[in-house]
Parts: C-alpha cells; sequence; structure tokens
C-alpha cells in the first residue's frame, strides 16, 4: 500500500510538471507569435503615408525600402474628359472615398494605354484610369527628411526602382504613368479651341504630375526644391521638350536625357489628315467637329485602339482619307503656348532651362532594327535613308545624306550649364548580335529586363558582373540626383567623369568591366569631338527635321 501511494504521488508530481511545462512552451510559442505579429504590425503602421488628404499604405519590398504604388496625381480622363488637358486631383474627392481608413498601395496600377510599337503587335492594352505615380522611398522616410528626388519619365514601359533605393537609401523615386499614342497625342488644328480638346495631352500629364510632386512629395520624404527628371528614348524626347517648355514655374532642377530620339515635332495643321484617318477608322464619319469628337469621346477603347494601330499599318487611303503628311504616329505637336518652337531652334537661341544635365546614347544609335519611340519603330531593315524619311517626313534628301555621313546624338547644353555626356557601349547580351542598340541600357539598370509587347516586360537573370556594373550606372545616376553631380556619391572603383565643356570635350564610355573582374570598373573616358560637328548639323537642319 506505501509503494501504491508512493506512485500515485510520483505520477501527480509528473503531471503537474509536464502541464506546467506544456503550458511555458505554449506561451512563449504564444509570446513570439504574438511578437512577430507586432513587428508585422509595426513595419505596416510605418510604411503609411499621409498626404494631408489621404493615407497611403506602402509595400515593404526592401528591409530599407517602401514601394508607394499607384498613387493618382490627376482626376481619371474618363468620358468628357478623353483627349484634354488633365484636371488636377480632386483631394476632397479622395478624402471622402477613403472615408478616413488607409489606401492600399501596394500593388502596381494598370499601364496607360499603348499603341503598336509596329512590330506587328495590336495596342490597346491598359487603362485609360491611369494617371498615377509610383513612389519608391527609404522606410522611415517622413516629411522633413528633405531627400533629393528623381522623376522618371519612361519610354513605353515603367520600370521597378526598388532596387535603386535598397542601394541608396537617401533619395526618393517617383515614376510617372501619363497617356500615349493617341489618348495622348490626338492633334487638330480645332484643339485650339479648349471646347474641343488639347494638344499635347500626355505632355501635360507629365507636367501636372510634376506640380502634383511640388505639393506632395515632401509627405513621401521628398524635397520639391530638389528634383531631377530622368527618361530614356520616348522618355529622353519629353525630358527634351520639359527643357524648352513654357511651364509657367520651376518644377526640377536638373535633368538627365538617355539616348534622346529626335521625336519630329508636325503642327496640328500637319497632323489633321492623321486625325481625319483615325476617325474614320474609329467609326466616327460626322461632319462637324463637335459631332466627331463627341463619337470620339464614345467610342471603345478597342475602336481607338484598331484606328491608332491602323494608321502605323495603313499606306493607302481610306474612304478617300489619306494620310498625306507622311505623319502616321501620334506625337507632339508645336502647340504655340506649351510648346512653343522646335526644340532645337529654342537651343539655339537660348531659351531652355540652365540646370545641370547628363546626356547621352548608345554606341549603335542608328543600328537597323532599333527602336524609336512607344509608338514607331524607325528602321525595320537596313535602309536608313528610308528610315529617315518615314521618321522625318519633311526631311530633304540631301538632310538624310548629311545624316547619314553623321549619326545623331543628345544635344549638349554645355556652354551655358554643367553637363556630363557619355556613350553607352555594353550590349544587351539578350539581344542578337553584339551591336550596343537603343535602350541596351534598360536590361542593366533595371534588373535584367526587356520591354514586350503592350508594354510588357520580361526578366532575364543578370550575371555577377552585370549586377556589378549596373550598381555603378545607378551610383552615377543617383549621384547627380543627390548632387548635381555623378562623381560625387559614385563608387570607389568607378573613373572620375570629366565635365563636358568647349575646350574639354570628354565623356565617358559607360561598359563593365571586360576581364570579368568585379573590383575594378571597365568604363573609361574618351574624346567626343565628333559632337561638334553633330551638333552643328542637326542646327542646320532643325527646320527640315521639325524638331
Amino acid at each position: 500500500m506505501p509503494l501504491l501511494r508512493t506512485y500515485i504521488f510520483r505520477l501527480v508530481i509528473l503531471s503537474v510538471t509536464f502541464l506546467v511545462l506544456a503550458t511555458y512552451t505554449f506561451r512563449e510559442r504564444l509570446l513570439s507569435i504574438t511578437v512577430a505579429s507586432i513587428r508585422v504590425l509595426s513595419s505596416r503602421d510605418q510604411d503609411i503615408i499621409g498626404t494631408g488628404y489621404a493615407k497611403y499604405q506602402g509595400n515593404r519590398t526592401f528591409p530599407n525600402t517602401v514601394a508607394y504604388l499607384g498613387i493618382p496625381y490627376a482626376e481619371p480622363p474618363l468620358g468628357d474628359r478623353r483627349f484634354r488637358a488633365p484636371v488636377p486631383l480632386d483631394t476632397g474627392r479622395i478624402a471622402r472615398s477613403s472615408r478616413s481608413t488607409v489606401v492600399d498601395a501596394t500593388k502596381y496600377p494598370d499601364s496607360c494605354i499603348q499603341g503598336t510599337t509596329g512590330g506587328g503587335d495590336a495596342g490597346g492594352a491598359g487603362s485609360e484610369d491611369c494617371l498615377k505615380v509610383n513612389i519608391y522611398a527609404p522606410v522611415g522616410a517622413k516629411r522633413g527628411s528633405n531627400l533629393p528626388v528623381l522623376v522618371y519619365i519612361h519610354g513605353g514601359a515603367n520600370w521597378p526602382f526598388d532596387h535603386w533605393i535598397q542601394q541608396s537609401p537617401n533619395v526618393v523615386i517617383v515614376s510617372v504613368y501619363y497617356r500615349l499614342s493617341s489618348f495622348g497625342f490626338l492633334a487638330t488644328p480645332a484643339f485650339r479651341d479648349p471646347a474641343h480638346g488639347d494638344l499635347n495631352a500626355g505632355f501635360l500629364d507629365q507636367i501636372e504630375a510634376l506640380r502634383w510632386v511640388k505639393r506632395y512629395i515632401a509627405a513621401f520624404g521628398g524635397d520639391p526644391t530638389k528634383v531631377t527628371i530622368n527618361g530614356e528614348s520616348a522618355g529622353g524626347s519629353s525630358v527634351g521638350l520639359h527643357l524648352v517648355a513654357e511651364e509657367g514655374e520651376v518644377l526640377f532642377r536638373a535633368a538627365i536625357v538617355q539616348s534622346l530620339y529626335r521625336t519630329p515635332l508636325p503642327s496640328p495643321e500637319e497632323q489633321e489628315s492623321l486625325f481625319q484617318f483615325y476617325a474614320r477608322t474609329a467609326g466616327c464619319h460626322a461632319g462637324s467637329v463637335s459631332s466627331t469628337m463627341a463619337c470620339l469621346r464614345n467610342a471603345s477603347v478597342s475602336a481607338l485602339a484598331h484606328a491608332q494601330d491602323a494608321a502605323m499599318y495603313s499606306s493607302s487611303c481610306l474612304k478617300n482619307i489619306s494620310i498625306s503628311s507622311g505623319y502616321k504616329v501620334f506625337h507632339p505637336v508645336v502647340d504655340g503656348k506649351i510648346i512653343t518652337d522646335f526644340p532645337t531652334k529654342s537651343i539655339l537661341n537660348d531659351k531652355f532651362a540652365r540646370i545641370p544635365l547628363i546626356v547621352g546614347t548608345v554606341t549603335d544609335s542608328s543600328a537597323p532594327g532599333n527602336r524609336a519611340t512607344t509608338n514607331e519603330t524607325l528602321s525595320g531593315g537596313t535602309d536608313l535613308s528610308a528610315a529617315l524619311k518615314r521618321f522625318f517626313p519633311s526631311l530633304s534628301d540631301d538632310g538624310i545624306a548629311a545624316i547619314e555621313r553623321r549619326t545623331l546624338m543628345g544635344e549638349s547644353f554645355a556652354l551655358h550649364s554643367n553637363v556630363w555626356t557619355y556613350r553607352y557601349n555594353q550590349p544587351n547580351p539578350t539581344s542578337p548580335g553584339s551591336e550596343v542598340r537603343h535602350a541596351a541600357e534598360n536590361w542593366m539598370m533595371f534588373r535584367g529586363t526587356n520591354t514586350g509587347r503592350n508594354g510588357t516586360t520580361t526578366y532575364t537573370p543578370m550575371s555577377p558582373i552585370a549586377t556589378a556594373f549596373a550598381e555603378e550606372l545607378i551610383a552615377y545616376w543617383l549621384s547627380f540626383v543627390r548632387s548635381g553631380n555623378p562623381n560625387t556619391y559614385r563608387l570607389t572603383r568607378s573613373p572620375t567623369w570629366s565635365r563636358y565643356a568647349k575646350g574639354n570635350r570628354m565623356r565617358m564610355v559607360l561598359q563593365q568591366n571586360p576581364g570579368q573582374i568585379l573590383s575594378r570598373s571597365g568604363s573609361v573616358l574618351e574624346e567626343g569631338e565628333e559632337e561638334t560637328g553633330r551638333c552643328a548639323l542637326v542646327g542646320r537642319l532643325a527646320v527640315e527635321m521639325e524638331n
């Protein structure tokens, strides 16, 4: 009996001990789960930004980086607002719709409706409700951080900038969505009367985005007085236009122009036959301008996408309406208000923003197959002369012959501003051949991405040497954003980039180390004496090229 009592006592003690230990373990597990949840909630709370009219929940994409995606900067250009200048954002409407709750800004918005690239793909993907920005900021950036700001104007697709912030968490980056093709650049002389529409609506979108940045970027930690604008290809052309446009206020302090494609700026009169072709193809046969525009504003996106693509591919008449001017693409035009003259003429007349500038292009900028703009391929074969005539219908045979003797390059403002020029000399490893083609730098700067149809992108892995070179490029770019000089915060392995000047025509050749040595830069300086001849040639042909 005593043995039985002893056994029962020990069993009770063991049971109690087990329960205590189990309770302690459960409590510890529960405590760890609770702490982790608090940390997640804390980080999410930290990644909420209040603009004064709404609170936006960002997405923690790197431990030191937050992306705020799809933030509207203007009213949706829908219904009667189609083909008109953007309407400033109704912040009261945003406040009422959010009802004081936090707005989810963790997903990428739809892109603006794309036009065909001329490569056989059909345009039309995207949304009209697209006047939005993506904002990338360091974790903890807030009002009072006063970080310099990069505003990027794309040339066909919106790239992610998370890894730029991850590398250099001391800037804020804004990527702008703006209307493209006919939705952004439909033109007719009738649009000189705002009752019918507005010229250069897509360019006006960019200006409105810059105004929104000026008003609200401080909430995300940015300094609205320290804005640099940057663009490549069609985006580079847009940056070039901002340098000479009459925008009424100071919206940026520096600019980076990558592979500026010298997009011609026809007059609204020269775009009239394209407008008529577009309206007829969309099924808008009405006689008066008011009736035609009412029809176009009620037309489906599908009908308008078909019409803008048909203009690109058609070489014949449609119902007695031919594109007689030769312009089959919806370009910015000289509107006499914002864009008052051809950009080259404005530059020659010293009418441009005298600000620090980085400008350059790829080595084989005129190689066959290079992409010209968001909506057009400059050359689909090997005949540069025919390609130039298609892209610049007003260019004479003598002008074409001159250009064939000298390739084009981005314009330099070195007589009045601090300017750094470059030649990008690294092929896209996923492209055929060894040529350094148009947009090759995008693959390197945006994590191995290639633009697909309708603004889509595909990613391919980057080698360690490519990643090292990409870090050099990003460091140069963001050093310029931070200080107005690409050298101030460059990587230690990168060479000093000499400023371009009349007596020192040096440019940087940007390329990765040919020996695959990660610790050494492959970039070198070279003489750019041919710049004088190129700039003089472009100046002489400014009127012919309508640029």
